[in-house]
Parts: structure tokens; C-alpha cells; sequence
């Protein structure tokens, strides 16, 4: 799926795979946030953190009627607030999406998947 974004100069058509790289790249500037997560951890492993190229394993981008929705699956830090780090993370992304791509996501749902110890 994609995108239609219309203008006074034409449609601009944005993949559902490029909404979700912007989505990813905002959610992992977020402190607290170790990476993204695979919404399919059944299929694609356990708590497997996402690198960069795959961060649309990790965003479920969904368009109903004239709404988008972002499901976002992360993996955190121990000892953060999650619920401070997921509010973070969704007003990031509302952030990045309006002003990369000028749309509103009518909702930005976040699953924390996991929690990572860090080894110092």
C-alpha cells in the first residue's frame, strides 16, 4: 500500500515502506529507546532489534478511510519510565510525519515488546 498525497501541482505517492523508515529513524532518536522490534516476533525471532534497513518490520503503517495509523514496536531500556518513553515516542512521530510529509496520523500506538539490560 501507499500514500496518495494530493497538491496544487499533482499527486505525490509515498510507500507505506517510507512512511515507516521516517517513523523508525524518529522513534529511535527517542532516549530510552534501545530499537525497534519486529511486529512478527513468532516468525522473525524473539525481541530481535531492527537495524536501520529493516525498520519496517517494526512499523505497521494502516490507512483507514481518510485516517493513518501507526503501530509502532519497540524494545526499551531498563530503568526508564515506559510510559514517558512511549508518550515521547508518539509525539515524535506525529512530529516527523507533519512536518516530512505534511499528514496528521490520526493515532500512533506503540507496543513495547521488550526490555534490554545494558552491560556496563
Amino acid at each position: 500500500m501507499s500514500l496518495l498525497i494530493n497538491n496544487e501541482n499533482g499527486n505525490i505517492e509515498v510507500s507505506n515502506d517510507v512512511i515507516a523508515t521516517i517513523v523508525g529513524g524518529a522513534a529511535t532518536e527517542i532516549f530510552g529507546i534501545v530499537g525497534m522490534a519486529s511486529r512478527k516476533q513468532v516468525r522473525d525471532g524473539l525481541n530481535e532489534i531492527l537495524k536501520r534497513d529493516n525498520y519496517a518490520k517494526g512499523i505497521e503503517v494502516r490507512q483507514e478511510r481518510d485516517q493513518v495509523i501507526i503501530d509502532v514496536y519497540i524494545i526499551v531500556s531498563y530503568g526508564i519510565k515506559i510510559t514517558e518513553v512511549s508518550k515521547n515516542v508518539q509525539e515524535r512521530v506525529r512530529y516527523q510525519l507533519k512536518s516530512t510529509l505534511g499528514i496528521e496520523a490520526s493515532s500512533v500506538n506503540v507496543f513495547v515488546q521488550g526490555v534490554r539490560v545494558s552491560n556496563r
